[in-house]
């Protein structure tokens, strides 16, 4: 029995290269056929807690490479990997669980300042035209106001965080900034979802391994708006 489980931690790539993109864990040999080594919890690997409903709010999407999370409508035309279901079923949870904010905003999107008027405007933009408002420093702290106050504020009044890793936030995370505020908190909530974004996971994890080890979505994987596309589901209206 010892050396079953010697081998397959042999086998498995989570130590060295991660599972947090579906490619990761899809290209490893033990895990990319389903299962998963429960031993590699303590290196922040361990898959998310399902729903008590038996379902893992999973709907078969009729292929075994992906899956339709049940908040996804039907007439969606996202596609989501298992892996990714299961990353976001405990976020979805508990956005369901939480009592309507007055004046709330779904999300704050957290970003370096180095991306303000590029990749964060962006995804800012795609998330605004699918009707998911968004607290952005950069539309919601108006001229002269006092900066941190408002972010404050801002933090206070959202349901939950995206955090924008890119290139520019990693180097901004290396020292003291406005981001590494943001993130603190956001973090301390539990309720955040990173987007990486020309960078990798492990890059992240050199920085920052609290919030590397949060699931979330990758625009290697997908485009920008599909990732927007994922994000406005996932606090959308149950559907019916």
């Amino acid at each position: 029995m010892a050396s079953s489980i010697i081998v397959r931690m042999a086998q498995c790539t989570a130590p060295v290269r991660g599972h947090r993109t579906a490619s990761a864990e899809a290209d490893c040999p033990l895990c990319g056929g389903g299962g998963r080594y429960s031993g590699y919890s303590s290196y922040g690997y361990s898959s998310p807690s399902y729903s008590s409903s038996g379902n893992s709010g999973v709907r078969s999407s009729g292929s075994s490479g992906s899956a339709r999370p049940r908040w996804s409508p039907a007439s969606s035309f996202v596609s989501y990997t298992p892996a990714e279901v299961r990353a976001l079923t405990p976020f979805r949870e508990t956005i369901e669980k939480q009592a309507p904010l007055p004046e709330g905003r779904d999300y704050f999107l957290c970003h370096a300042w180095d991306d303000r008027a590029g990749s964060a405007k962006e995804l800012y933009d795609l998330l605004q035209s699918r009707g998911v408002s968004v607290w952005f420093s950069e539309r919601d702290i108006s001229l002269g106001a006092p900066f941190l106050r408002e972010i404050d504020k801002g933090l206070a009044k959202s349901k939950a965080g995206i955090v924008l890793v890119t290139p520019a936030l990693l180097l901004r995370l290396k020292g003291e900034s406005i981001s590494d505020k943001e993130l603190s908190v956001l973090l301390a909530r539990e309720q955040l979802v990173p987007v990486v974004h020309g960078t990798t996971y492990e890059a992240l994890r050199e920085i920052s391994p609290m919030l590397a080890s949060r699931n979330g979505l990758n625009t290697e994987e997908n485009t920008m708006a599909v990732v927007a596309a994922k994000l406005a589901e996932l606090v959308a209206t149950v559907p019916v």
